[in-house]
């Protein structure tokens, strides 16, 4: 029973003494913080304010940097490089699959192949869909090993219209022609059904056969619009991390927004209390100081925006990866003057640029304003500590001379 008391009153005093330093410890920080300019020195009141303010000016446009630049990051990055590398990667998938029906017209029998050989339709597909992946090689929204896997289906491209090059040039040979007709295929895409795979190599069903819609797993992909589908799945995964309100965005939030109520009640009663003890009625350094305050709303409206335009083109993204067809894009080439299919690769893409482009305050753009919001902050901090230490140095060189304030 002896021990079990020792131990307690130990324990008993531990939680005594960590209570007393916790609670010295709240009160200078909330002194400073906050300090109380009733019965509170004047001396004691400036130097509480030049500590207070500068250090909250400082932590408060940090965080609010730091949070705007990561979405106004987001946003630049999804709108000048991974939204353009989605829209190539669909347009290069519907090409090919294009140029192979073309292929299929024009190399299905003898008489095709001897009237014409390959259409025009199909270079000018087969040449878009390699200008396509080209441009989203240099669009910078790819990883190390997603380049390498571009540069895999880019190497498949080219075996591919080689073997649509032999079947052309075995014109005279129907059963040579359609299995290397059908050989490129199986390259470029798989059948939709296990019976298409099965099925005899004619005309027929070389050209009923589609994609398959269930795309395999990345790992297993081996054509190329296979492969070419599950760049676009890692994409689309890449937009979904960049619109999510990551963790750092919301904690950056969440202390700018605490700083700033903190710092902007510290100004307002720093000014009270020069009007009151000092007669200022307008200290106009610290009238400079808040300027940038101004600013902040509109920033945090702006970030907002462009949060919700990267939230809001996901379901656009999803339209154009999954529901683009060849048979629409045929539709739209056949006529031209007609308004557009919704489901066309074309105006999808218009429409996710629109709603990107519209990711900010209406007016002039804001977001360049994003690498000079600490410097502000810095300046704001600078300003304010300055005044300070000129009003507190003044005081203390009046009351040095006997002056009562």
């Amino acid at each position: 029973m002896t021990g079990l008391r020792e131990t307690a009153g130990r324990v008993r005093r531990t939680v005594v003494a960590a209570w007393a330093v916790t609670d010295a410890v709240g009160r200078r920080v909330g002194r400073y913080l906050w300090p109380r300019s009733r019965g509170n020195r004047n001396r004691a009141y400036l130097r509480d304010r030049l500590i207070a303010l500068p250090l909250l000016g400082v932590v408060s446009f940090g965080a609010f940097a730091w949070g705007y630049g990561e979405l106004r990051g987001d946003s630049a990055y999804v709108r000048e490089q991974l939204a353009p590398a989605l829209a190539d990667l669909a347009d290069a998938k519907v090409s090919l699959r294009i140029a192979q029906e073309e292929a299929v017209k024009s190399l299905g029998n003898e008489r095709a192949v001897e009237l014409g050989g390959l259409s025009e339709r199909y270079r000018n597909r087969l040449s878009r869909a390699s200008q396509d992946l080209g441009q989203v090689a240099q669009s910078g929204a790819l990883t190390v090993s997603q380049r390498q896997e571009l540069q895999v289906v880019s190497g498949l491209l080219t075996d591919y219209s080689g073997w649509i090059s032999r079947a052309q040039a075995h014109g005279a040979k129907p059963v040579l022609r359609m299995a290397e007709l059908s050989y490129a295929q199986g390259m470029l895409c798989s059948p939709a059904t296990t019976a298409e795979a099965a099925a005899p190599d004619t005309t027929e069903n070389l050209s009923l056969s589609r994609c398959a819609p269930k795309r395999p797993p990345a790992s297993q992909a081996t054509t190329v619009v296979d492969r070419i589908s599950g760049l676009e799945e890692q994409l689309r995964d890449q937009l979904g991390e960049r619109a999510a309100w990551g963790p750092r965005v919301l904690t950056a939030g969440a202390v700018s927004a605490v700083g700033f109520a903190l710092f902007a009640y510290g100004l307002w009663h720093t000014f009270g209390f020069l009007r009151r003890r000092f007669r200022i009625t307008l200290s106009l350094p610290l009238l400079v100081a808040a300027v940038p305050l101004v600013l902040i709303p509109f920033l945090t409206v702006d970030g907002i925006l462009a949060q919700r335009a990267q939230h809001a083109v996901q379901s656009t993204v999803r339209d154009l990866t999954d529901r683009t067809l060849p048979k629409i894009e045929t539709d739209t080439e056949n006529e031209p003057f007609d308004a557009p299919d919704p489901l066309s690769v074309a105006r999808l893409t218009g429409t996710m640029d629109r709603r990107l482009a519209a990711g900010g305050t209406p007016g002039p753009e804001l977001a360049w304003l994003a690498p000079f919001v600490f410097p502000a902050g810095l300046v704001t901090a600078a300003v304010t500590a300055g005044a300070l230490h000129g009003y507190r140095r003044e005081y203390l060189t009046v009351t040095r001379h006997g002056a009562v304030i």
